[in-house]
């Protein structure tokens, strides 16, 4: 079941609302002995989460399939960092990582059971209250497994969106009259925050391609200062009209220079990178961009971000991590 994405809340007697979690989406299936956990694109995630096999081994049922997400506590927020961590290669980083960092899988919804085999053909209004028996009757003693809360209260959705992040990034509405929607986009919508930051732009990437015959930029990397002064990589943009790219790119062949970054740099030894990711132009710190982004978390901007408009009134020091704090809701308390 996939989620279309759009900009406001849909109101309505029909919809069902729940907190967007901030981690792998996964589809739980048990028979008996056997567990697999699969990604929405299909990928074996079992041996990545040792931890949530067994405690699905434990809970006093032999058949169901769930629907829900992987998260991976830390304080009273969700770490989408620890829960990158452990996609390893290596089986004794799992294992160890897996009493580390242990992941906790959220449940919000319940296609199949030992009773009822065609669950998921059933609408969400009445699929709903089968997980929360489920979830009354198994999950209590099982702490690897949460429920997520739910609503049709529409300022309650509102104000999740309003508190989104620690581990919530936004909503999800979901038709109460539908049955499980699988591989469309009918039943089920998500809505995230858009917000706005002003960034130095520290360095630049070219792009694979040329124009004209030249050189240009592919991407813009975003930084921000921290109390100490230091200038932290925290993203990128590669929204850049193709109309634009060679006036910017000679704009921002005269400014390069080292350090570009003087505190987190891209490029660092990291299982991710690549080789075209590692090469990048360090630039004096001298532009300021306003981004807009959906999420932002452990230091940097979580997805890409698009270019609202160039600040040459704003000083580069007055780019400061302190402008994206926000009173987010305790993730936690969303779950029974």
């Amino acid at each position: 079941m996939e989620a279309r994405a759009v900009r406001t809340i849909p109101q309505g007697a029909c919809w069902q609302y729940e907190p967007k979690w901030d981690g792998f989406r996964c589809l739980l299936w048990r028979d008996r002995d056997k567990v697999d956990l699969r990604s929405k694109s299909g990928e074996d995630l079992a041996r990545y989460f040792p931890e949530l096999v067994e405690a699905a081994l434990q809970l006093k049922t032999d058949a169901f399939v769930l629907d829900g997400e992987i998260v991976v506590p830390r304080g009273k927020a969700f770490s989408f960092d620890d829960l990158l961590q452990r996609i390893h290669p290596a089986a004794s980083r799992v294992r160890k990582l897996s009493r580390e960092t242990p992941a906790i899988y959220i449940a919000f919804d319940l296609l199949s059971t030992a009773q009822d085999k065609t669950l998921s053909a059933q609408p969400l209004a009445k699929r709903r209250p089968v997980l929360e028996a489920f979830a009354r009757k198994l999950f209590k003693s099982n702490p690897a497994f949460r429920l997520s809360a739910a609503t049709t209260s529409y300022a309650r959705a509102k104000q999740w969106l309003a508190q989104a992040g620690g581990g919530c990034d936004g909503v999800i509405a979901k038709r109460l009259d539908l049955a499980y929607q699988a591989g469309n986009r009918d039943g089920m919508q998500k809505i995230k925050n858009f917000r706005s930051a002003d960034c130095v732009v520290g360095g630049f990437r070219y792009a694979t391609h040329s124009v004209s015959g030249k050189k240009v930029v592919g991407s813009l990397l975003l930084g921000l200062y921290d109390r100490g002064g230091l200038l932290h990589h925290v993203g990128f943009t590669s929204a850049i009209k193709r109309e634009e790219k060679l006036a910017l790119t000679e704009k921002l062949e005269a400014l390069v220079a080292k350090p570009g970054f003087t505190g987190n740099a891209p490029g660092g030894p990291s299982r991710w990178s690549t080789e075209r990711s590692a090469e990048w132009c360090p630039l004096k710190p001298k532009r300021v961009v306003e981004v807009a982004y959906d999420h932002f978390s452990g230091d940097r901007f979580r997805h890409g971000t698009s270019i609202l408009r160039w600040r040459p009134d704003k000083s580069p020091k007055q780019c400061t991590f302190d402008q994206l704090k926000q009173k987010a809701a305790d993730p936690m308390k969303l779950l029974d």
